[in-house]
């Protein structure tokens, strides 16, 4: 029987940096540090504010910081919240890489994401030179890893701050540490049973959110290293969930994305928890919520359930993006996937003659251990078979850490040719697909001004496409009816065919 939930009428526990001020002002300096965590940071916040005013009163000027973003979705809201805790600090935030505080906050699941780092962290250590007052720190999945945190302290001694995924809660804490003297601090934590999300958050859009449901992965995907350096899975109170869907709703958010590594084994570590089919229902429920996305699922986890949900409520997305990472059985088995090519398909089918206008996306990666161009083949029977509206296709590269890592290799030039026929197809298919849309009129929700087309602003579908229309800034956030005219492979022009809905 389907479980019922009715939200306390209590005071929303999200906090956006208008409901800061009547917070801080609760909080007793005169005591220890509260152990409670949620209060524990706004103590050192308050700390921090009071640091932060000294220190602008003995240069003149504000003091600035700015946070630099790798990765994934689940990164870009992580950062939300520590420039939040840098505003609710005291600061103010700068486009500019010479701040008095910045912030790398990291992503590894490639190695080439490593190497941006590292390359950024040399360029910015002339910014160091010039201003000594000016303090670094970096964070996220980068830092879980033992052997870059040694480098950075043995390469990179600027930097005065080092944290990981586990503990990024406690920003605040670290940042009145390193304000408070010349003391570096370095905290990284093998795991942690806590869920903190009711700190200050910097949304960067005001009519768009990302909400955590889950966090970590118990997958362990033979090649990925999320599960090692963001941990087992934990989920939230689904009524913590919704409360905060509900008070962006009322901050004026249309369209808010669930986020977690695996999303649709969320609440399967709470004793009395709702699946995600639940929650995702419920969700859509919120009065005035226009869209409801979410990122990311994994196809052994997706379920006859989840399908009628997203079926029976037009404002759940018409977009699901259904990880395949290999077209081959074997791969797929050596990669610890835990389904077949031909399930994939069969579930592929099934979502698309349940709900015909979705379009699904996906992941494949080329050249994994043992791939060969027979595999490859099983690869692209899938994309044809699958039909899917756009794929991110990726080389495979070396995690350290991880199984696959000290398998035998495929040759780099072989990647290269693999990847190429690959990338062919999913080009094709994503251009068959988007072609199927000529003419139709579908609403958008703007999103931005274009910055490539002068005169132009962008708008998303409910399908995920990008359609280009005439129009400027006052636009964004606002729906549109626009009819699609001019397919350009993976996007379109179009035109708002009337007013805005």
């Amino acid at each position: 029987m389907k479980k019922e939930f009715k939200i306390p009428q209590r005071k929303p526990l999200m906090i956006d940096m208008g409901r800061i001020e009547e917070i801080l002002q609760e909080i007793d300096l005169t005591g220890e540090p509260p152990q409670d965590e949620h209060v524990r940071q706004y103590y050192f916040i308050k700390k921090n504010r009071m640091l932060t005013d000294a220190l602008k009163a003995e240069r003149g000027r504000e003091l600035t910081f700015h946070v630099n973003t790798f990765g994934c979705q689940m990164n870009a809201k992580d950062s939300e919240k520590l420039s939040g805790i840098l505003l609710a600090s005291g600061f103010t935030e700068t486009e500019e890489e010479d701040a008095d505080f910045v912030l790398f906050n990291t992503c590894t699941v490639r190695d080439n994401a490593d190497q941006r780092v590292f390359g950024r962290l040399g360029r910015i250590s002339h910014y160091k030179k010039r201003n000594k007052d000016m303090k670094i720190g970096i964070c996220g999945c980068m830092m879980q890893e033992a052997s870059n945190v040694e480098k950075i302290r043995k390469s990179y001694p600027f930097v005065d701050l080092i944290f990981g995924t586990h503990n990024l809660y406690r920003f605040a804490e670290y940042l009145c540490e390193i304000l408070s003297g010349d003391q570096k601090v370095v905290q990284i934590w093998d795991k942690t049973d806590q869920v903190v999300e009711d700190l200050p958050s910097d949304r960067k859009f005001s009519f768009k959110a990302g909400v955590n449901i889950s966090f970590g992965c118990n997958n362990f995907c033979t090649y990925c290293i999320v599960p090692y350096v963001r941990g087992r899975e934990r989920s939230r109170d689904a009524r913590e969930i919704l409360q905060e869907c509900e008070q962006l709703v009322r901050d004026g958010v249309s369209e808010i994305m669930l986020l977690g590594q695996n999303v649709n084994s969320y609440g399967h570590d709470l004793e009395d928890g709702i699946s995600f089919p639940e929650l995702l229902e419920e969700a859509a429920r919120i009065p005035g919520l226009r869209r409801l996305r979410f990122m990311t699922p994994h196809p052994k986890d997706f379920s006859e359930e989840l399908i009628q949900v997203i079926k029976r409520n037009p404002n759940v997305t018409r977009h699901i993006h259904l990880p395949l990472q290999s077209g081959s059985t074997r791969i797929i088995q050596r990669m610890n996937r835990h389904y077949t090519k031909e399930q994939y398909i069969a579930l592929v089918d099934h979502i698309r003659e349940e709900i015909p206008d979705a379009a699904i996306t996906t992941d494949i990666i080329v050249g994994f251990p043992g791939e060969t161009p027979q595999d490859v083949d099983d690869t692209i029977d899938v994309i044809r078979r699958a039909a899917f509206d756009n794929a991110f296709t990726f080389i495979y590269s070396i995690r350290r850490g991880t199984p696959a890592a000290g398998w035998e290799q495929v040759p780099e030039d072989q990647k290269k040719v693999q990847f190429d026929r690959v990338l062919k197809e999913v080009q094709e298919s994503a251009r068959r697909q988007s072609e199927k849309l000529q003419g139709k009129v579908m609403t958008g929700l703007v999103e931005e001004v274009n910055s490539q087309t002068e005169g132009y602003v962008t708008a998303r579908l409910s399908n995920n496409m990008i359609v280009h229309v005439p129009g400027d800034a006052s636009m964004i956030g606002s729906f549109y009816p626009i009819h699609l005219e001019e397919c350009r492979g993976f996007y379109y022009f179009g035109t708002i065919c009337e007013d805005r809905t």
